[in-house]
């Protein structure tokens, strides 16, 4: 393929760019018009409508322990201590660039943690948004393209539900909209969009430089999600750099040294430790199962991707997709599950593909009708299954499952003091209370910032100390080895004899204890 210019039966997107705009119009970006377009029109409304749905699903899940991290930070922003443990919190993965600025509103505005939390999903929001009309825009200039695209990776999911983090499936979006992983998502769209302009028509050292600081950035703040995101960036680069020279490839090498650079001088944990760390593999292995359940209407993109392929063999979409799949592959056979948690951003090719595929003008051929009304089908299984993120029950026509109503724990927080230790192994008040402020004895989820043998070991004394065969000097002894002030017991459990009980949940039973 020629290097200097679009061949005749090159896609029709890629024929777009070779307009040369000068004067007042190249300042304002070419032709304006004062119609709004199609994506400003359902974007906005997607996200007042996403926005409102995010800020009534209730406290559950991770949200806890980011809330956590919040609280910590704004008690100390240089030196944090553990997320949800009284322990330093030296190399915690969770103390990102985009938690300490959530740290330092927190001490500004003297909001607490899980509020800084819940106000923070708009904010995600709009990166994620305003990322994918940018990434879209890389690939074709058809107005209805970003729209079918957003459509498409909130709803071709499968007809299973895929709850994680990460995940853009409208309910699982919509409960994680707080969450880094969507924030950095949103910043992977944007990297994208910025190498696809880079590789295609250049740019200073400075705009490769930028692109390097928002790829550590991305990096920084949700490593996982950076391995896709870098994918995504080389598959530009392969994809869309057709003019190779000795000042290209320096200005390449520029932005990936200041990738680095950014990755490595950042004080609060080394990213690069993450590397092979086996603690939360475990945790991931789940993601492999039911796959097929869980994801298979994303394939109706397949054939459209499959005619990128055929119009260009190093179309990105294609590379990013071959390459996230082998990773995925990777994760399964090596048993580090955790790179299963790209699974998300893997089916973003396909759906974007087909978004581009379906905005192509009319007249249409066979295959490309046939292909709209498979969309149109798997669109709408996709909303039975995600519905009932956004139509509340109350006027729920059908019955859509609801996002996850976990209880919440104010209750017992607010008779809690900052910092003061709970040992409990309830499973939902372990991930959600110390989001109000209080420590566990034993966290709930692992930490570089903690050993896992010692995790383990503060596991294990909870065990002990609610086991029915304990003595009181052994419970004793583990309440001074640990600081351990309050228990939370769930309703089977019973609160030893020189326990105080405080308080008590009417909505599950679950009861407060004052000991030491």
């Amino acid at each position: 393929m020629s290097t200097t210019a679009t061949p005749p039966s090159a896609p029709t997107e890629n024929r777009h760019y070779a307009r040369v705009v000068r004067g007042a119009t190249a300042v304002l970006g070419g032709r304006r018009s004062l119609r709004p377009s199609p994506y400003l029109v359902f974007g906005t409304l997607f996200w007042l409508l996403v926005s409102a749905a995010a800020w009534r699903v209730p406290i559950c899940c991770d949200f806890g322990q980011h809330a956590a991290v919040v609280e910590r930070l704004k008690a100390d922003l240089l030196d944090p201590a553990h997320p949800t443990s009284a322990l330093p919190g030296d190399g915690s993965a969770y103390y990102s660039p985009y938690a300490v600025v959530q740290g330092l509103f927190a001490q500004v505005t003297g909001l607490a943690g899980w509020q800084v939390v819940k106000l923070t999903g708009a904010v995600n929001l709009i990166v994620l948004l305003t990322g994918l009309n940018r990434a879209v825009k890389s690939l074709t200039t058809r107005a209805w393209a970003p729209v079918l695209a957003l459509g498409f990776m909130v709803l071709l999911w499968g007809t299973r539900m895929a709850w994680w983090s990460g995940y853009l499936g409208l309910m699982s979006l919509t409960g994680h909209l707080p969450f880094p992983s969507t924030f950095g998502i949103g910043l992977a769209f944007w990297v994208w969009a910025l190498t696809a302009r880079l590789a295609r028509s250049g740019g200073s050292p400075w705009a490769y430089a930028g692109l390097g600081a928002l790829c550590g950035l991305v990096l920084l703040v949700h490593p996982i999600s950076a391995v896709a995101a870098m994918i995504g960036v080389v598959a530009f680069v392969v994809g869309r750099q057709r003019d190779w020279h000795a000042r290209v490839v320096a200005r390449w090498a520029l932005a990936g040294a200041v990738a680095v650079l950014v990755a490595v001088t950042w004080p609060y944990y080394s990213v690069f430790s993450l590397v092979g760390d086996p603690s939360v593999d475990g945790i991931h292995e789940q993601l492999y199962s039911e796959m097929e359940a869980r994801f298979w209407l994303a394939l109706i993109g397949l054939p459209a991707l499959w005619l990128r392929a055929r119009r260009d063999r190093r179309d990105p979409l294609v590379l990013m997709f071959a390459a996230e799949v082998l990773v995925i592959a990777y994760g399964w056979f090596s048993g580090h599950y955790t790179y299963g948690r790209i699974l998300g951003l893997a089916l973003v090719p396909l759906q974007f593909a087909l978004a581009v595929e379906l905005a192509e003008p009319r007249p249409w051929p066979a295959s490309r009708r046939f292909l709209a009304q498979a969309a149109a089908v798997g669109t709408a299984l996709g909303f039975l299954v995600h519905g009932g993120a956004v139509v509340p029950r109350s006027v729920d026509p059908v019955g859509f499952d609801q996002p996850p109503r976990w209880p919440q724990y104010d209750w017992a927080a607010r008779r809690i003091g900052p910092g003061e230790v709970v040992l409990t192994d309830v499973y939902r008040a372990s991930r959600s209370l110390p989001g109000y402020g209080p420590n566990l004895l034993a966290p709930a989820w692992p930490d570089a910032s903690l050993p896992e043998p010692e995790r383990a070991e503060r596991q294990d004394a909870v065990s002990r100390y609610l086991a029915k065969t304990s003595t009181r000097a052994e419970r004793a002894a583990i309440v001074r080895e640990y600081d351990v002030r309050w228990l939370l017991l769930s309703p089977e459990q019973q609160a030893p004899k020189e326990a105080v009980v405080v308080a008590w949940s009417p909505r599950t039973g679950e009861v407060l204890a004052r000991v030491g």
